[in-house]
């Protein structure tokens, strides 16, 4: 490790109001080999139905217990973790050891948003921990960009272990999990993702931060931070619904991940009231996304 992954690992708690962080080279990784250190045989795990493989994949390789309750539905939620408390490891007649909840904070397939708030409150009801995956929805919800827990006005102290990816808002790659620096600590000392893999890159480590400070307002400039990818979607849907379809290209169909373009096919039905009705919408949803260009001229 170098002192730019300790400088980055310090920036990670600031972001997301955690006391300590560990990153990692790789985001699935993150999940798989870090959920293992975290709970075992004696330990119950309860998932969201449509969690990533990742957190499906470092569930089972902990060894403990899973049950999963219907996708972001909290009476399930609910229903699932009363039984557990009422009765215990079935096996040895024990109240389990832990009970962690599982859960990512937007779903990226279905487009759903945890309800985070009512897990927070089952989570203390029934005194589990919670496990929350902000992979797209760190840097990309709230108020300042800091995921669910700014989306919703809730303190990260009220989630036990925050992890989130850089391949998303980021730009970049690997992953992190934020939490205690009790947690930090343990994890640091028996995840197979620090004893076994390499570093985090120092080029990729930097792009983190440098996208990350431009989030916080703190890289000296008034640059806006955006996923181009993301901007070329949105872009796409809010014109879509005008009645407007386009083509969308990005990366690396055109040479950089800073760029975006929409194809525009014309034929000789479209009238010059229609074109013009593209050229406005065009301009309106450039302004609003901040996508156009510098030299940009009406």
């Amino acid at each position: 490790s170098l002192a730019l992954h300790n400088e980055l690992e310090t920036l990670v708690a600031r972001f997301v109001g955690k006391p300590a962080a560990m990153v990692f080279g790789m985001g699935f990784a993150t999940n798989s080999t870090n959920i293992p250190t975290l709970v075992g045989k004696k330990d119950l795990i309860i998932s969201d139905a449509l969690n990533h493989s990742s957190l499906v994949t470092g569930a089972r390789l902990s060894g403990a217990t899973i049950r999963v309750f219907k996708h972001n539905d909290m009476k399930s939620l609910e229903s699932v973790l009363r039984e557990a408390v009422v009765k215990g490891n079935p096996r040895r007649h024990r109240p389990w050891g832990k009970i962690l909840i599982i859960v990512e904070g937007v779903y990226s397939m279905e487009g759903s948003v945890l309800r985070l708030p009512e897990v927070v409150a089952l989570k203390k009801k029934y005194k589990a921990l919670l496990y929350l995956d902000e992979a797209h929805s760190i840097g990309a919800v709230g108020p300042n960009g800091r995921g669910v827990t700014d989306y919703f006005g809730v303190d990260p102290a009220d989630v036990d272990i925050m992890m989130g990816t850089f391949t998303k808002s980021f730009g970049a790659a690997g992953g992190y999990i934020a939490a205690t620096q009790e947690i930090i600590d343990h994890i640091r000392g028996s995840s197979h993702s620090a004893a076994y893999a390499s570093s985090m890159s120092p080029p990729v480590a930097m792009q983190v931060m440098s996208s990350m400070k431009i989030i916080m307002g703190e890289d000296g400039t008034d640059e806006v931070y955006a996923d181009f990818i993301s901007v070329s979607s949105a872009l796409y849907r809010e014109l879509l619904a005008k009645k407007i379809a386009l083509v969308g290209v990005t990366y690396p169909v055109i040479p950089s991940f800073t760029q975006c373009r929409f194809r525009i096919c014309l034929s000789a039905g479209h009238t010059r009231e229609m074109l013009d009705e593209i050229l406005d919408a065009l301009d309106e949803q450039g302004d609003f996304a901040r996508a156009k260009m510098a030299n940009h001229r009406k």
